[in-house]
This record gives structure tokens, C-alpha cells and sequence, in this order.
């Protein structure tokens, strides 16, 4: 069976006309509505015949779930056959639905519209985060969803949380819910809300991410209806940041000394050790089934790198080895309820750079030199380091106790305390993980830069190097990701921008970022073949002339509207005095400059960052609208 459960404002029906397969009803059943309530879309299948009671227990266990999450009393069983291209006979169909209402009854006040009638109805959907969820009901030993040990683990796992100071103190937390206690967080209250989200009161249903209103807004990444859930659509303005994000990321990886590798994005379910990975990494595979096997899509680019390791002859003269790849696209099965935006996808841009080392203490100084290329890179794009993000690191009891000076290192080089959590025991194939966070005004921590310290895939896939004297080793392998996932780095940017518009500030993109660096706006059509000409004066500049027939406050309004940097008004004064009459994003009152002042401002705010053209026509009567 198939469900879709939709937090609803309401949903109201009316029957309209009976099908040959239709059940008999009363006249109350004709019609219904109800207020505040989940709805529930279920499609039986094929699958459930002859398995109808496990099926109805299994299909009240989730819709509790569900229920229990969003606080609702009231439920609305609703039959879609449009879910499924395998629908169950009649009389299974009619048997899961009664059973499903007699057992949700007991609880809740329920609602069931009748099956196989053709039925007009009226639905409105809260849209928040969990107000849409899918759910496949399918009978024991047909299915088995591909967790890895590691996730099972980390889901039952028990730690010790503090806070490691930058003068090398640890203070040990106890955490209840939403209440802490062992520091003084005064001064670092995202630092709180960051403990609270991750050891202690996780997040929950409600306001939706500022940011998906802010993407579809500006145009730039939406949802895609035609594909899985987790799959979005880029426009030629957010293909364009999300393009300078890679291209930036990859450049800097590649100064850093890594060697930039292509891998497959699907590998062998059953291979020996790519399965014995599978259950060290917490994640759920996107599996599919190929012509010749089964497979599963990558959630990084270890496969690749780590193969192409096994295969490479190394001296510890070599060592410290750095790979890198900008794997588009990884792939993790993330739950239908854990997708929101740009936050969390099922297929995402993942840089991704292994270092192979010869020992500890090669791996610790490797790590720091990657930790300032990892601050570096989120600095220069736009994400101030440290201010706007929670360091947190995560380790062994063991590695705690034997490299605590390391810890200490890491959290002075970041310049504020971070969180630390401690296992008792390894669970994973690491020792030591730290991660970026970004917290954002729901008060939900969001990982971007990353990494580790394996001690276990060197020997896993058959790395070897030869030492000093002449024999095979395993090299220690560090997992760096210097931004995050592209997505995650644009969803931060966007996120940031909403709480300065919250707050009644004027937001903005990064200037190397925005899709429209430069507008020009004619006064009147007298004035427009001057611009055009202007135009071309400027050299690496994103510019577009806005040639429309609406009035000039129209288009300066609609200039701010699309957080445009520099926006300049051109009318007769401006054309015979050879002026230019600027205004510049954040500041009140329009300046007067000349060409080559501008164009010395604009150069130094581009930097050395890397530039795209205009992803767009230059004159906006010539461009489609993609969203609204």
C-alpha cells in the first residue's frame, strides 16, 4: 500500500459518480469535510492481497507516527489508485480501508471518504516541512530498505557532550531537551542552540525554510514535479552561482596540491569491499537495478579514489598523495519528510578530497593545513568564518585521551569554543570528525565543511605504500569536503540573506555571485542606444539594461527587488555630462561617479574570484519568466 499524508487546513469531498467497482454507502459518506486534520491518500496494491491485516497494522503504525509528530486529532482516509500502477482487487482495497478506520477510531475522530467513486474534492496543504509525506506500507519480507550498520548504530549510539574551550578547557554538558547545563554559553548563544539540536531536543514540524521562498523568488533552483523528490531544477541564474560555487571550490582544492580525478557514479552492490564500506558509512543507498546487476548510486567520492588508490604504486616519499573530485552528483535516500529545499537532497554536489598519509602525525598536520584551506574558501564566499557558523568536533574516548593537544589545535585555529562529542567506542571508520555548522533561524544546524581521520579504508581497500625500510604499510586517509555541498553553501547564502530581511535590512548575494552586478536603467527610450553603448564598456561585469516601457521608479524598484548591487539611472543630464548617477545596494542616497570610478569599484569587488557571463539576455524585454 501507498500513502500520502498531507497536513491539511481541510480537505472536503463530494461524490459525484459511482464506477463499476464501487462499494455501497450511505448518504452520510457521500460528502464529508474536515478541518485541522491529516489527510491520508492510500492506494492498496496488488502486494497487500491475502496480507490485508498486516497491512492495516502497518499503515495505523505510520499514520500515527505521523499524527504524533504534527499534534493533530483527526484524520481523513481518502482512496487515490493514482499512487500506484498496481492496484489491489476491490475487495482487498475495501477490506485495508475498513480496517484502517475501525483502528484509527479507537483514537482519533476519523473520516473515510468512499472507494471507487469518481469524487470532486477541495485540499489545502499547511507546507511546512513534514505537511507532505510518502510512505510505501509493504509486507514483511518483501522489502528491505538498504541501512548501514553505521546509521543502525548511530541511531542507538550513546556520547559525552561538552564544549572544548579555546584555552584547551572541556566542559562536560548535561543536556535535557532544550535545557543545558556545564557552561556559560553567554556570548555564543548558536553555540546552545546548536548543542540543543544535536544532543538533545531534535527539530520538529513547522515553519517552512525562508529560503525556498527566497530561490523561487529570485528564480534560481525550484522543485522538479517530473522527477524523485530531492531532484531540483536549476534556472540559468541559479545554474550560474551554483557553476562559480564548483568552479571556485575545485580551483582552490586544486592550489592546495590535489590531483582532480573523475569516478563513476554507481557501483557493484555485492563487490566484497565496497559492501564492507557500505555498512562504516551512515547513510541510506539509492539502489537501482542495472541491466547486469544491482548497484548503488555514490553519496561521495571515496569509491572512486579509494579504488583508484589500490591500484597506484606509492613510496612514503609520495605522502602525503591528495585527490580530488567534484562529484555531480552523490546520492543518499534521504526520507521523504527530511527533504526541504536546498538543506537536504536525495542527489547533491559533493567536492570531495582524500589525503593519503603515512602516519598520525602526518594526518594531524595535513588536517590543519586543510582546515585553513576549508576557512579560507567558505570566508571568501561569502560565509564569514568564524562568526557564522558552530564548529563540532566528534572522536573516540581513545583518540580523545592520547590526542587532546590536536583537539586543542583545532579549536584555537577556529577562534571560538566548539562542541564536542565523545563515544566510548569507534562505530565508525574514523576517529575524528569535525564539521562547519550553520544554524539557521529555526534553529536547525546544517553541516558544510567536513573532515576525517580513517583509520580503516587504507587496509580495507588494499592501499599500500612502502616505508623506509622497504615495507608495505596502509596509509592513514583524511576525508575533506572545503565547502560542503554546493547546494548546502547556496541554502546557507539564502538563508542568511532571509534573516537580514526578517530583521528589516536590505539582503544581498555576494557580489561575485550575483547574476546581475551591474543595471542599467534609461530614463526614456532617447537614451537607450547611449547605454547600449555605454554596455560595452564594461569588461567582466555582469550587466543587463532594463529597455521595458515602465516608469523609472517601476524599474528601480524592481532592481532592488532583485538585490542588484550597483543600479544606474541614466536620463539627458547624465548622457551630456558624461556622469553616472549610481545607487549602490544598502546605502540611501543615489552617488555621482564617473565610468572608469565605477568600473575600478566593481573590479575590486570582484576580487580574484572566478566570473561567469550574464546567464541571461541582456535586455530584459527579451527574457521568459520562469517562475510565477
Amino acid at each position: 500500500m501507498k500513502i500520502l499524508l498531507i497536513h491539511s487546513d481541510y480537505l472536503e469531498y463530494e461524490v459525484k459518480k459511482k464506477t463499476p467497482v464501487a462499494e455501497e454507502i450511505e448518504d452520510e459518506m457521500k460528502k464529508g469535510r474536515m478541518d485541522e486534520c491529516l489527510s491520508v491518500f492510500t492506494a492498496v496494491e496488488k502486494i497487500d492481497e491475502g496480507r490485508e491485516d498486516e497491512v492495516v497494522e502497518q499503515g495505523v503504525e505510520e499514520i500515527e507516527g505521523t499524527v504524533g509528530q504534527l499534534g493533530v486529532d483527526k484524520i481523513m482516509i481518502y482512496p487515490y489508485a493514482h499512487l500506484s500502477p498496481s492496484l489491489s482487487n476491490p475487495d482487498t482495497a475495501v477490506k485495508v480501508l475498513k480496517g484502517l478506520d475501525a483502528a484509527l477510531s479507537e483514537s482519533y475522530d476519523v473520516h473515510r471518504s468512499p472507494f471507487g467513486w469518481y469524487k470532486a474534492f477541495k485540499l489545502s496543504c499547511k507546507g511546512h516541512p513534514l505537511s507532505e509525506l510518502s510512505k510505501e506500507i509493504v509486507p514483511e519480507g518483501d522489502k528491505e530498505e538498504v541501512v548501514s550498520k553505521a546509521l543502525k548504530a548511530e541511531e542507538k549510539m550513546e556520547s559525552t557532550w561538552g564544549v572544548l574551550d579555546v584555552d584547551g578547557e572541556f566542559y562536560e554538558l548535561d543536556i535535557d531537551g532544550d535545557k543545558t547545563s556545564g557552561y556559560d554559553f553567554t556570548g555564543n548563544e548558536d553555540l546552545k542552540t546548536f548543542v540543543v539540536y544535536e544532543a538533545g531536543q531534535k527539530e520538529k514540524g513547522g515553519e517552512e525554510s525562508s529560503h525556498i521562498k527566497l530561490m523561487q523568488k529570485h528564480e534560481l533552483v525550484d522543485y522538479e514535479p517530473g522527477s524523485d523528490p530531492g531532484n531540483l531544477r536549476y534556472y540559468p541564474k541559479g545554474r550560474m552561482m551554483k557553476g562559480l560555487l564548483e568552479e571556485y571550490v575545485s580551483q582552490k582544492t586544486r592550489e592546495y596540491g590535489a590531483m582532480e580525478i573523475e569516478s563513476p557514479i554507481m557501483y557493484d552492490m555485492e563487490h566484497p569491499t565496497l559492501k564492507s564500506y557500505l555498512d562504516r558509512f551512515p547513510a541510506r543507498q539509492y539502489t537501482i537495478n542495472s541491466p547486469d546487476k544491482e548497484v548503488f548510486l555514490r553519496f561521495a567520492a571515496c569509491f572512486g579514489q579509494f579504488l583508484m588508490g589500490h591500484d597506484m604504486t606509492m613510496s612514503y616519499k609520495n605522502l602525503p598523495v591528495r585527490l580530488y573530485e567534484l562529484t555531480r552528483y552523490s546520492f543518499r535516500a534521504e526520507q521523504r519528510g527530511e527533504l526541504t529545499g536546498l538543506r537536504r537532497l536525495r542527489s547533491f554536489t559533493m567536492p570531495d578530497s582524500h589525503a593519503l598519509c603515512k602516519d598520525i602525525e602526518q594526518a594531524k598536520e595535513e588536517m590543519m593545513e586543510r582546515m585553513d584551506l576549508a576557512m579560507s574558501v567558505v570566508d571568501n564566499i561569502g560565509i564569514d568564518v568564524p562568526e557564522d557558523l558552530e564548529l563540532v568536533l566528534r572522536c573516540t574516548k581513545d583518540f580523545y585521551e592520547e590526542q587532546k593537544e590536536h583537539l586543542d589545535n583545532i579549536v584555537q585555529t577556529y577562534g571560538k569554543p566548539a562542541l564536542l562529542e565523545i563515544w566510548d567506542e569507534r562505530f565508525f571508520y574514523f576517529v575524528l570528525k569535525y564539521e562547519f555548522n550553520y544554524i539557521d533561524p529555526l534553529g536547525r544546524a546544517s553541516a558544510l565543511v567536513t573532515d576525517q581521520i580513517d583509520v580503516e579504508n587504507g587496509e580495507r581497500y588494499g592501499i599500500e605504500y612502502v616505508d623506509e625500510d622497504g615495507d608495505s604499510k596502509y596509509p592513514y586517509i583524511l576525508h575533506l569536503s572545503p565547502s560542503g555541498a554546493i547546494e548546502r553553501v547556496m541554502f546557507t547564502l539564502l538563508e542568511m540573506a532571509g534573516e537580514i530581511e526578517s530583521k528589516g535590512g536590505k539582503p544581498s548575494f555576494p557580489y561575485w555571485l550575483s547574476p546581475t552586478q551591474v543595471r542599467l536603467v534609461p530614463v526614456s527610450d532617447d537614451q537607450l542606444d547611449y547605454v547600449k553603448e555605454l554596455s560595452e564598456e564594461f569588461d567582466k561585469v555582469r550587466l543587463d539594461i532594463d529597455d521595458t516601457d515602465r516608469t523609472v521608479g517601476k524599474k528601480i524598484r524592481d532592481s532592488e527587488k532583485e538585490w542588484i548591487p550597483y543600479t544606474v539611472v541614466i536620463g539627458s543630464n547624465e548622457v551630456e555630462s558624461n556622469k553616472l548617477s549610481v545607487r549602490i545596494r544598502g546605502k540611501n542616497k543615489q552617488v555621482e561617479m564617473d565610468l572608469e570610478e565605477l568600473k575600478e569599484i566593481l573590479k575590486k569587488k570582484q576580487r580574484d574570484m572566478p566570473f561567469r557571463d550574464l546567464p541571461l539576455p541582456k535586455l530584459l524585454s527579451k527574457r521568459p519568466i520562469f517562475v510565477g
